[in-house]
This record gives structure tokens, C-alpha cells and sequence, in this order.
């Protein structure tokens, strides 16, 4: 068993397929099943169960990629410390992102890591903040930047930036700020999935005034917060978002923003990951520099 076989191994597991795992690592299928063969029978136990056209890890199979993680991890760490440096190390960092961190803050903080460590590659998995905890906590990303807590007891969070969530109307509305929730109720409201980091601050926001969501005018909700932005600019509805993402808008005259009212919750984006999952040298040194990403160069 060597260590190359060991990192074939753990690109199937990711790719959870032999032809997605050699055209990531530039091999033949050919070449990558053999090294699976070879695995197996040095260890004298199946790794993968064939179901159809899918490929599921054994009990064993489960065990040796957690062992194989930790192998690897332990040659990128010796890397480091017999050159005195990092620069070299390559591997692919696989991040789930909300909608707001993967279209604001993840291209920056991907730009300033790969001046550094310039052989990375990443993978970004975008989904609502809920899918992404879901995402680290079974493994299939490495570790994501979202807008909500979701505790659990294998998660940790780390927080990377605070900012406030504003109302947003087209430049046709009547709308003149800042406002009162109350006052916003009758209008045509675009809302984000029930997922959403920001939609469970508007929630808080709206039971902590005691009103129920029953009585917005709500007409329209969208998975995506690109599509949220152009009902508003079509004057379609208003829409409470982040200010991150509004600002671009805004400070194109596209879009006006307004103050909510009482509505002066924080809000952190946070970078979370699984403690149980033994992280990669290359993953674990961009959690480590993630404060030092995120900061305006």
C-alpha cells in the first residue's frame, strides 16, 4: 500500500466515481482501477460495493479513507516542515457556500490563498445555508461560509464578517426610508427559500414583533439571491437582503436601499466545519488564514 494508491483512493470517494476521479487527476480510468485492485488486494478486502452504475464505500472502504486522510495529511505536514515552506502544496479544497459568500467573499479570499499557495484548486458547492451545514456535517465539502448557525455538536463555527440586512425597492417605488416593518406589509414581498440564513433572520425579525408571516403579501419566493435582486429591479416586489449584495446595486443606481427600523440584528457570516472530519494540509491551512482572507487587501 503506498501513499499514491491511498490518494487515487480518495479522489473516488470524493468524486464517488473512477472516470471523475481520473480526469480530475489527469490519469486513465484504467489506471485509476488498477490502483483500486491493487489497494484491495494488498489489504485483502473490498472498498467499493458496484450498485448499477453507482460506486457505495464499504464498512472497510469507510475506514481505510479515514485512515487515508489522515496518511496524507501527515506527508503534506512533513512537506512542509523538511522544505520550510508550503508554497508547493497542491490539492483541491472543496467549500460549500451560501448564496451571499459565494458571490462576495469566497472569489476574494480564493484569490489572496492561491497567491500564496498558487497549486490549489477549488470546487465551490452553492446551496442555501442550511444545505451547506447539511453538506460539512456528511462530508461533502470540506467546510462552507454561510449566513446562519445550525447547532450541532460536531459543527464549529467560526465568525468571519458582521453586516446588516436592508430593505430593497426598485426606483420606481414610493417607498421613502427608513420604514417600519409594519408600514412594509401591504407591499408585494420576493422571499428566499425557508433555508436561507437570511430568511430565518426575517423570521426571527417578524416573531419578535409578533407578526405573523401569514400576513405579508407575499408573491413570489426563489432559491437564488441573483433572481430575488432582478424581480425587484423589474418592480415586481421589495425584497430584505444582505447589504453585501445589495451595495453593487446600489451603487450603480440600480436599486434604492432603505433602513429598517428596529431591525438592527448583527448578522455573521461564519466559516463552520465538521471536528470529526480530518481536514487536508491544504484545506486546513485556508481555515486557519481565513480571518486573513477576508480582510480588503
Amino acid at each position: 500500500m503506498d501513499l499514491h494508491q491511498l490518494f487515487v483512493f480518495t479522489k473516488v470517494v470524493e468524486h464517488k466515481s473512477f472516470s471523475k476521479a481520473a480526469e480530475d487527476i489527469f490519469l486513465s480510468q484504467s489506471t485509476v482501477s488498477s490502483h483500486i485492485q491493487a489497494l484491495e488486494r494488498t489489504l485483502n478486502v473490498s472498498l467499493f460495493d458496484r450498485v448499477g452504475r453507482e460506486i457505495i464505500l464499504t464498512p472497510s472502504g469507510e475506514r481505510l479513507y479515514q485512515w487515508a486522510l489522515k496518511l496524507l495529511l501527515l506527508k503534506d505536514q512533513a512537506m512542509v516542515d523538511l522544505k520550510g515552506g508550503a508554497t508547493d502544496l497542491r490539492g483541491m479544497i472543496r467549500i460549500g457556500a451560501s448564496s451571499v459568500p459565494g458571490q462576495f467573499m469566497i472569489p476574494k479570499m480564493v484569490k489572496q490563498f492561491r497567491e500564496q499557495y498558487p497549486n490549489a484548486t477549488f470546487h465551490i458547492n452553492q446551496a442555501s445555508s442550511k444545505n451547506v451545514a447539511d453538506k460539512v456535517l456528511n462530508g461533502s465539502v470540506d467546510f462552507g461560509i454561510l449566513g446562519e448557525k445550525y447547532e450541532n455538536d460536531k459543527l464549529c463555527y467560526i465568525p468571519l464578517l458582521k453586516e446588516n440586512l436592508v430593505l430593497i425597492t426598485s426606483k420606481k417605488s414610493n417607498i421613502v426610508g427608513p420604514v417600519f416593518i409594519q408600514d412594509l406589509l401591504n407591499h408585494p414581498f420576493i422571499m428566499r427559500n425557508s433555508d436561507s440564513g437570511t430568511n430565518s433572520l426575517i423570521e426571527k425579525f417578524l416573531k419578535k414583533n409578533k407578526i405573523s408571516k401569514d400576513r405579508m403579501n407575499i408573491v413570489a419566493y426563489t432559491e437564488n439571491g441573483q433572481s430575488l435582486i432582478q424581480f425587484v429591479l423589474q418592480n415586481i416586489g421589495i425584497a430584505i437582503i444582505s447589504e453585501m449584495a445589495a451595495r453593487e446595486y446600489y451603487d450603480k443606481n440600480l436599486l434604492m436601499i432603505h433602513h429598517i427600523n428596529e431591525f438592527d440584528e448583527e448578522r455573521y457570516f461564519y466559516l463552520v466545519y465538521n471536528l470529526q472530519k480530518t481536514q487536508s494540509m491544504i484545506s486546513k491551512l485556508f481555515i486557519e488564514s481565513a480571518h486573513e482572507l477576508i480582510k480588503p487587501v
